[in-house]
Parts: structure tokens; sequence; C-alpha cells
């Protein structure tokens, strides 16, 4: 007959655990203009976590998220069931009822960690709408696993306000590299599949050039109609447009240098036309390329 686990919240051989008093939430964390926003109440580790059983009827004023890197454990939430496997994390939004446990005979290790603040129900809701099920895929990452130390070994030191504020402006890091899993673990070698980081590479090389949106498509071996679609899908731009904000972006560096013409800037980066140049520059920044450079070159130059 097969034994069965005693279910406990924590208690587990080889756990880390910290929960930041209710003091430092009440006197600082909700009141400083930086932790305000996003702020840690509990934080912890929890290996090989046999027995893990957690259930909230009314759920809890944090928000969790719940990241697995062994076993497998499941969730409940809105009357649906979710199986969590490695490499995958739960975000349980504040106030939502749930259960979570792991399984029994190959119990999780999980990181998680508990957090409030003003801008935290729309963070969670970035992160829901990228998940599917409740449960993204985020393959292990040792840079997230230290942003996570990181925190935990400064909450440790202690609760000055620099602690905190270091802390918390790191939890944001940690809470793009969930949601930004492709720009966190950016690498020069893309996958052959993913045509428009290939793409963007492209632009960086080519950034002195001319390039039109058929060429683009040509690189990457699509329609033009399809190629726009989703580039536009995945950058929020059109790719000539994508590709002239870089040229600015450069425009901005070039236009600091003490040796070189608005000019020679526009036809360094490929055009030919500098009053198209100058009106380009204008509509991105705000301010012609003449004034962008006397607002922002160095006394002297």
């Amino acid at each position: 007959m097969k034994e069965k686990v005693a279910r406990k919240r924590e208690g587990f051989e080889g756990q880390r655990l910290i929960v930041l008093p209710k003091k430092i939430s009440t006197d600082f964390l909700t009141k400083d203009p930086i932790t305000r926003q996003i702020y840690i109440t509990d934080i912890g580790y929890y290996p090989k976590a046999k027995g893990h059983y957690m259930k909230r009827s009314t759920g809890i004023g944090q928000h969790i998220i719940i990241y697995c890197v062994e076993g497998s454990g499941w969730m409940e939430i809105n009357r649906k069931r979710v199986d969590i496997s490695p490499s995958q994390f739960i975000t349980i939004p504040a106030n939502t009822p749930h259960t979570y446990s792991a399984n029994e005979d190959d119990p999780w290790t999980i990181y998680w960690i508990h957090f409030k603040g003003e801008l935290a129900a729309y963070i969670v809701d970035l992160i829901l709408q990228h998940a599917k099920n409740y449960k993204p895929y985020l393959p292990y990452s040792d840079n997230r696993i230290k942003l996570f130390e990181e925190i935990y070994s400064n909450l440790e030191r202690g609760y000055t306000a620099d602690n905190l504020r270091y802390v918390n402006m790191i939890f944001y890091h940690f809470l793009s590299s969930l949601l930004y899993e492709d720009k966190f673990n950016f690498v020069k070698q893309h996958d052959e599949k993913d045509v428009i980081a290939a793409t963007l590479d492209l632009m960086q090389e080519k950034i002195h050039t001319r390039i039109t949106l058929n060429e683009f498509a040509e690189f990457a071996n699509l329609s033009v109609s399809y190629f726009s679609t989703i580039f536009r899908e995945r950058t929020g731009y059109a790719p000539v447009e994508y590709f002239n904000h870089l040229k600015v972006q450069k425009a901005c560096q070039y236009l600091l240098l003490p040796d070189i013409t608005i000019k020679e800037t526009a036809e360094s980066l490929g055009m030919d036309d500098p009053y198209y140049f100058s009106r380009m520059f204008s509509k991105l920044m705000g301010v012609s390329p003449k004034e962008y450079r006397r607002r922002n070159r160095p006394e002297g130059m």
C-alpha cells in the first residue's frame, strides 16, 4: 500500500525563506517613491518539497510567482487544473482563490516570490497575456537565478532604505526576465527559425546602407506581406519604420561628434537627401538635428 505523504506549507530540508516584517512594508515600502511601485513581501526556495501543499480559498493579498526548476507539481485556479513541469513558472494574481501542490512521486524544486505595489497588478496582467494557461515555459538560466540570489542575499543583510531600494530595483530586472525571455537570454547566434531576430541583426549590420522592404523579406525568405505582418507583431513597427528608428539612434551618436556635418551624418546612414533625413529625425526626436546637436553637445565643442 502506498504511503500517504503528509501535506505541509513549509519545513523542507534545505529550504530558505524570508518574510519581510509588516512594519517594513507600512513604514517604508508603501511610501518610498521607488519601492511603492513594486516591492517583495516574501521570498523563498524549496528544494524537492515533498508534501508541499497550499490552499487559499479567498486568495492572498500579494501576487505570487512560482518558478519550477526540477520535479513537478500542479495548480488549480479559476476552476482549472494546471500541471507544472521543470522550466515553467506560474503567476497567481492577488485575491484569486487557488490551490497548488508538489507531486507526491516527483516533488518540485521551486523558487517563489510574493509581491505587491502600485504597478504590480499591471505587470501581472502583462505576464498573463504572454502566458499559456498560467504556466509559461521559461528555460533555466543561471543569470536569472543569480538575480534571485542577489535579492535573497541582500534581504538577509537587513532592511536599510538603500538595501530595500536596491533589492526591489533588481526585482524589476527579474520580472523583465520573465516577460521578455528572448531579450534577457539574447545571443548572437539565433535559431534559424527566428527570422525576425536575424533581421534585426541584419539591420544593425547594414545601418549605413539603404535596404528596401522587398530586400528584408527576401532575406527572411518570406513574402513581403507575411514578413511585414510578423515583424509588426514582434516589434510593434513596420520593418522600414523600425530600420529608420535605428538610423536615428545612430545619428544621435554622430551628431555629438565635432568633425561631422549633418549632411555627412545623413550620407553615412545611407540617406542622400539631408532634408529627408532632417524631417525623419525631427519627427522621431521632436527637434531638428541642428537643435539636437546644440542642446546635447558638451560645452567648448
